[in-house]
């Protein structure tokens, strides 16, 4: 194979994480030739230094608070967490960053993968360049996937880099607990990974800019998750910024806007999300470098017929499940395309359309309470002109919640379209609820009327039971 040999496929996908896994396996099962290019690990940021690494280092946490909240089991659970034992299980669950499974799945489904930096070099053309420096050219007779997911943002401190900063793939990956851990931030990354290391040993102080916690939920997620962690001995800060951050000697020195020094080990910034889109030659198809790729619902790159950026690229929604819905709906869109279809299903709800992109968006929080929303909040349905009206419930009023833990804390709210009865949104707060969420999705995906959900009868005694509790407090 020479440099200048041109290699032609149906489907050349950048990025081997869950999103581009995914396009590659639609595209595949449509029998479409497909190359997917990746520079690190096949499988990408998920498996690696997000999802999996985090839900395992949260994973005993969650069940030693859970079990210290139930009668009989309580006293046996009142000891610390075995820290070389949780991050040993991190390790396996991550394959100590071994990839070799997620290989033998790819070419399971008969995807042809290339290792080595991916860039647009023209339209429909993908150089890549291999470990060893040797060059392939790409070329897709129909559509080009960028699937290159998002890296964390740092701000622009003076001297931050000599500090050696945590952003989330240290914190996933580290392998002792620092004994005083700064997080900077009020996000999803700098909840999690406080509640984590807080509980493996680590002194955390969380320093959060806003006025409180999960800016993006109802309000009082964030406030029940800031109350839990400050029980737990996290210090939280809310309505506060960083002046500067060094390192005296083997201290790190943070000092804020109101002139508080706080010492600490390890700092992480958890205060956003970059495309990963600054070096896959953008600019050789009229884009920008660097820049978030905006795209129609069937994941097209706007006024291109045959680029789609799928996943955090987009920046339509930054959660691994969400890009791989996103994936499954763009390699239905390009096999359609690719075949001839002369009109796709781009119509709400449609099989070439993401509509939940906008709809129904999933996601759960996995603190100690666990903060689970779907759809709109009662702000945002409010902002949208959405004729509204919001209904809550105590947790704790539901049977089930007090079998499930001693003293149960949580709160529930469903936000109801008045116009057309229907939910546009639902939001949960307390220990086990990411498992209800999917019932939420559910109803707002299948636009199921209130009257209609009247008839879905929760098990009693579940924590399930949250559902009539809000149906009954709607209907008066």
């Amino acid at each position: 194979m020479t440099e200048t040999e041109s290699i032609a496929y149906d489907v050349v996908v950048l990025g081997a994480g869950p999103v581009g896994e995914n396009v590659a396996d639609r595209t595949r099962a449509a029998g479409l030739s497909t190359a997917v290019v990746e520079s690190e690990l096949i499988g990408g940021e998920c498996s690696y230094w997000a999802c999996m690494p985090s839900k395992a280092l949260l994973r005993p946490v969650i069940a030693r608070a859970d079990a210290r909240r139930v009668p009989g089991l309580a006293q046996l659970a009142q000891g610390d967490l075995d820290v070389p034992a949780v991050l040993a299980h991190r390790d396996y669950e991550v394959s100590d960053w071994k990839d070799d499974g997620q290989v033998a799945w790819l070419d399971g489904v008969g995807a042809d993968l290339y290792r080595g930096q991916g860039r647009l070099a023209g339209p429909r053309t993908v150089t890549v360049t291999g470990p060893d420096g040797e060059q392939r050219v790409l070329t897709a007779r129909h559509a080009v996937a960028v699937c290159t997911g998002s890296r964390a943002l740092l701000p622009g401190l003076p001297g931050l880099s000599e500090v050696k900063p945590w952003t989330s793939r240290e914190a996933t990956s580290a392998k002792d607990a620092p004994g005083r851990l700064v997080v900077v931030g009020g996000g999803v990354v700098a909840v999690e990974m406080a509640t984590a290391w807080q509980a493996l040993g680590s002194q955390v102080t969380l320093l959060v800019r806003g006025k409180g916690l999960l800016s993006r939920m109802e309000p009082f997620a964030g406030e029940l998750v800031a109350e839990a962690l400050t029980e737990a001995g996290a210090d939280v800060r809310t309505g506060t910024s960083i002046e500067s951050v060094r390192r005296e000697g083997g201290t790190l020195v943070v000092v804020t806007d109101t002139g508080d020094r706080i010492e600490a080990d390890e700092i992480l910034f958890a205060t956003g999300r970059a495309p990963r889109t600054e070096d896959i030659g953008l600019e050789t198809v009229g884009l920008e470098p660097g820049s978030w790729l905006s795209v129609d619902d069937t994941l097209r790159v706007t006024d291109s017929e045959w680029l789609y950026a799928v996943g955090d690229v987009n920046h339509r929604a930054l959660l691994t499940h969400q890009g791989k819905y996103q994936a499954r709906i763009a390699g239905a869109a390009i096999a359609a395309r690719a075949a001839g279809v002369p009109l796709l299903e781009t119509d709400r709800w449609g099989a070439h359309a993401a509509t939940a992109d906008h709809a129904a968006v999933p996601q759960v929080v996995f603190t100690d309470p666990e903060a689970a929303a779907v759809g709109l909040s009662l702000a945002e349905a409010e902002e949208a002109g959405r004729r509204v009206r919001a209904v809550d419930v105590d947790l704790s009023r539901v049977a089930g919640a007090g079998l499930y833990a001693d003293g149960y804390r949580g709160r529930a709210r469903m936000v109801v379209d008045l116009d057309s009865e229907t939910l546009l949104g639902v939001t949960l707060v307390g220990p086990g609820v990411g498992e209800l969420i999917h019932s939420a999705s559910i109803a707002i995906a299948g636009e199921v009327p209130i009257n209609r959900l009247w008839h879905a009868v929760p098990s009693y005694p579940t924590i399930s039971e949250v559902w009539l509790r809000l149906l009954e407090a709607y209907r008066g």
